[in-house]
């Protein structure tokens, strides 16, 4: 049962930490003009009302990271896991999201031709760190 509950919690807090850091990349992206440059509608807040959902919904992803799997260096444990782990929030933010919650369209090409390619890589990110948060975390005791 402890094993369970340390999974959990890291799981958690490593989904919270590549949200936060992801955050803080597509806020400074934004302070870049790199979407506008790219025709993307998409705004790059800094509030509480667009940092909280973002860092709840991405500790709740981070859940993948406590199922077991995936022994190995960092490549398979970090790389494969975070980049792969990383294609469920991106389909459900581009199939269901864009085009049910929000109006954007399928992919949400309204909001520009480029967001799938936005999304997927800004989702890569928070995959790749959260899966190296638990890297770097996990002891022995954990496997």
């Amino acid at each position: 049962m402890q094993i369970l509950i340390r999974r959990i919690s890291l799981g958690l807090a490593a989904g919270f930490l590549g949200a936060f850091v992801n955050a803080l990349l597509v806020r400074y992206l934004g302070y870049l003009g790199i979407p506008q440059k790219l025709n993307l509608a998409i705004a790059a807040t800094w509030s509480a009302q667009s940092l909280y959902p973002r860092l709840v919904w991405s500790a709740l992803w981070g859940l993948l990271l406590a199922i077991p799997g995936w022994k190995g260096g960092f490549w398979v444990s970090v790389f494969s896991r975070g980049i792969l782990l990383s294609l469920l929030p991106t389909a459900f933010q581009l199939l269901h999201v864009f085009p049910v919650l929000t109006g954007k369209g399928m992919f949400g090409i309204a909001l520009g031709r480029l967001t799938p390619v936005f999304v997927c890589f800004h989702n890569a990110v928070w995959g790749f760190l959260a899966a190296l948060w638990v890297y770097l975390a996990k002891n022995e005791s954990l496997t």
